[in-house]
This record gives C-alpha cells, structure tokens and sequence, in this order.
C-alpha cells in the first residue's frame, strides 16, 4: 500500500520551511518512526518519521527547497521490502602458464648475475645443456652498454603555510541562522544604542570618613 509523506502542520508565524536532508534514498527501507527527512523553519529543525515499515519509493521535493505545511514530499510502499543487492560473480582467473624451465647457473655466475642485475634471460649459456657459466657472464656484461648517468632529481618544493594562518570556508547559513542575523542587524539599526556615565564627588565623604574612623574603629570594634 502506498503511503505519502506529507510536510508537518507548521505554527501560525511560520509560512514555509526548507528541506535539510534527506535521510534515506529511493528503493531504500525503512522502519516505523525511522527519520526520512529533515525540515528546518526559522525557529526549529522538524523531523518527518516514517508512519510505518516499508520502502521509500518516491522523493518529489529535493534537499533544499522550499515547502509549506501539509506538502507532499515523497511516497513509501508499506509493508514492502527492499530488493536485495545483485552479486556479480567474480571473474575466474585464468590458469597460470607453467614457466618454461630457467637453464641452470653456476654459483660464481649466480653471483656476478646478481652483482650486474643481469637474469638468465640476458646470458647465453655455453655449458652442457645450456648451463650459465662465469665466463657466460663476464661476455654479457662486457657486451652490456654502459648505463648513463642518472641526473639528480630535483629537490621537491615544499609549501608552508604562513605562521599563524587561520583557514577560512565559507558556506551558506542555516535558516535558522539567516533568521537570528536578521534579527540581530534589526534590533542594531532600530533601536539606540546610548551608554549613560554618572559622575559623583567622592572627596566630602573620603574626608568625613577619614575624620571619624579612628573614633568609629574604637567604639564598634570595627573599621569603618
């Protein structure tokens, strides 16, 4: 059974409100009181509940615009249940080629071979049944071109930031908080801002003070 998801009734002093979010896409499913999506006024952040478990199966109103109360915003299947994921078998490798056999090497040409990075594939081997001798690798590695010299890479560059910089984004505000900077710029430009200063002669009552507190401390027990 299709149900629809409907704005909630907003307060009298609230003409519209705006989508935030929303929580779950299509063919998703949801579960009774599960939050589908957000709604933000310029008072309060309102959250739509799903009236039952389902699928969502329709957004009609995308994150950012503007509805008012009683809108429709999207439409679940109750009692649906969300298809499952299709698995995509994975490919069967292919079955390894068996390597052809390497000839076999001479532990001194073994050794030469590792310290010129050469591999059997660059030596002719002249022994019995192909078999890699030293003199096989001294010939490849004098046949070998020289290998040029390799120009030193140039230092990276590094970019520091500056001591004490501070990172700026800049991203646009709430409705909420449009409304209070509203508010706020408002009450600034309409209503003056007076600082009152009230200036009192002190010295008569320094001096009264000064001529009885000896006398004052004496009677009372007590500095005045």
């Amino acid at each position: 059974m299709s149900s629809e998801i409907l704005t909630p009734v907003l307060p009298e002093s609230v003409a519209d409100a705006t989508v935030v979010t929303w929580s779950k896409k299509v063919g998703d499913s949801v579960k009774q009181d599960e939050v589908l999506v957000e709604i933000e006024t310029d008072k309060v952040v309102l959250e739509v509940p799903a009236p039952a478990d389902g699928v969502l199966t329709e957004i009609i109103e995308q994150a950012g615009a503007t509805v008012i109360s009683s809108q429709l915003l999207g439409r679940m299947t109750i009692g649906a249940v969300a298809a499952a994921p299709k698995v995509e078998a994975a490919p069967v490798a292919a079955a390894p080629v068996a390597a052809s056999a390497e000839p076999q090497t001479a532990p001194a040409a073994r050794k030469l071979m590792a310290e010129n990075n050469l591999t059997a594939a660059d030596v002719d081997g002249s022994g019995k049944q192909g078999r890699i001798l030293k003199e096989d690798v001294q010939a490849a590695v004098a046949a070998k071109p020289a290998a040029a010299p390799v120009a030193a890479a140039p230092a990276p560059t590094v970019t520091v930031a500056a001591s004490g910089a501070r990172m700026e984004q800049r991203v646009p505000m709430t409705r909420l908080r449009a409304r209070i900077a509203e508010r706020l710029m408002y009450a600034k430009q309409s209503t003056a801002m007076l600082t009152t200063f009230n200036e009192i002669d002190m010295k008569p009552l320094m001096d009264m003070r000064t001529e009885y507190k000896d006398a004052f401390e004496k009677k009372h027990k007590a500095k005045l």
